[in-house]
């Protein structure tokens, strides 16, 4: 009898087409969540001027999809960790684009904002699991790389609804970008025929000729044997309710760290997101229409996830992402002070890069950090703790704006919060990371 433990075998596997696809298909997940959560940030003075809906209104329906996106990213992430991530995924997908397509039949704010959170239950719930499924078939030395790679598809999403959006509407009306986020759903059967269900559920479920066909793509050399006993570390076992565990094993300390890291990276997302064509603005800036700052956030994004990944992968993660919080208070607090318009574009990329950027990489953080049996659920958590501070960003950015404060002071409160997340970040114990577990346990078994 052969004892094998799947998830070493996932560490030292090759990367190959099984990986590849993954990668693919996780990426794609993510391209369609960027846009359905982008969309309406694109569309909305359409929307306010043919609904005749005031700012208050206004607030009521952007702020509807990030409140379904806290209860999704809990609820929904603790759920795969019940029924497979798999099907989980494909809930989510099915949440995101339906109900974004069914808002672009709304007529009423309100039955708009219903549609927008039932929505938003898809769009956060989806981020945990696709993190946790790329997190767990990666193989280790690229492990990050891999995640924030994928990840970035999110911020690529985001540029395809600025980019799209702008013809669709004045082609199609407003109603045309969101319809088109519905066609996502016709890529379902072919998600649960390709996407693996997670090893250790598979393993639960006593699935074992599934689990065997995914080893042999995942490592071509491994021939499935009638005997193969497969298994996962004790460290990576669930024991008790998934919420629990977070914070067993000496990693309660560092689950509340993580929250608050997540807290304060969101916040620092959304103020910008929501209030910098603003605040530049009325700063006396020229520098175009609000779809050049959300091009050249995003594209700082995508360079900041995936330099970050890499980075991770060949230095310490923690210390990594401990650089860019850094790097985010100060690129933020100097987009308070005048300065040439090239080194502007260059500053707001770097702010883009040490916000959405750096976000994607505390996720591949968080992943790594907790066993797989609960990774969905302790993602999905630090997810939903987050949203709290999108919610709250931009009503406390709008509260400071309408003070009349100086530029400065303004973007020095928006940097605050990346003060706040690189000490949370610099006192997680990564000594109680299931990585570091799994590596010491490895080291102590007999050859």
């Amino acid at each position: 009898m052969r004892h094998i433990d799947v998830h070493k075998m996932a560490d030292t596997a090759r990367f190959n087409g099984f990986h590849a696809s993954l990668l693919l298909w996780c990426a794609v997940i993510i391209i369609c969540d960027g846009y359905d959560l982008a969309v309406a940030g694109i569309a909305l003075p359409s929307i306010m001027s043919e609904m005749g809906v005031t700012a208050q209104d206004a607030g009521f329906m952007v702020s509807s999809a990030l409140f379904g996106m806290m209860f999704g990213a809990i609820f929904l992430g603790t759920l795969a960790d019940r029924i497979g991530r798999r099907w989980t995924i494909v809930i989510c997908l099915f949440l995101f684009s339906v109900f974004t397509a069914a808002a672009g039949f709304t007529s009423d704010p309100y039955m708009f904002g219903v549609m927008r959170f039932l929505a938003g239950l898809g769009i956060g719930g989806v981020m945990p699991n696709v993190v946790a499924q790329m997190t767990e078939y990666s193989p280790r030395k690229i492990r990050a790389t891999m995640v924030t790679l994928m990840f970035s598809g999110y911020a690529v999403g985001g540029m395809l609804a600025a980019v799209l959006g702008k013809g669709l509407i004045e082609q199609h009306g407003w109603q045309s970008v969101f319809l088109a986020a519905g066609v996502p759903v016709l890529l379902i059967p072919f998600i649960l025929k390709s996407m693996p269900e997670s090893m250790p559920f598979l393993i639960k479920q006593g699935r074992i000729d599934e689990l065997k066909g995914i080893l042999a793509r995942m490592e071509p050399g491994y021939r499935p044997g009638a005997a193969d006993d497969f298994q996962i570390p004790a460290t990576e076992r669930a024991t008790g309710a998934p919420i629990g565990k977070l914070f067993q094993e000496g990693r309660g300390f560092s689950t509340i760290m993580f929250w608050i890291a997540f807290f304060m990276c969101l916040f620092m997302v959304y103020a910008l997101s929501s209030w910098l064509a603003k605040l530049m603005a009325g700063a006396g800036y020229s520098l175009g229409s609000a779809l050049t700052f959300v091009l050249v956030l995003n594209f700082g994004a995508v360079i900041g996830a995936v330099g970050g990944g890499w980075l991770a992968d060949r230095f310490h993660i923690k210390y990594v992402l401990v650089g860019m919080y850094a790097l985010a208070a100060v690129s933020i607090a100097l987009l308070g002070y005048p300065m040439p318009g090239p080194l502007l574009f260059l500053v707001v990329g770097l702010a883009g890069a040490s916000t959405i950027g750096t976000q994607i990489v505390t996720y591949a953080y968080a992943g790594q950090f907790y066993p797989s049996a609960v990774r969905s659920t302790g993602i999905g958590w630090a997810s939903g703790v987050g949203r709290s501070g999108a919610i709250l960003a931009p009503i406390v950015i709008g509260t400071l704006v309408g003070m009349s404060l100086p530029l400065q002071q303004n973007f020095l409160a928006i940097s605050v919060p990346a003060v706040i997340a690189t000490i949370a970040v610099a006192l997680i114990r990564h000594e109680h990371s299931a990585t570091t577990k799994i590596a010491a346990v490895g080291a102590t078994e007999p050859a």
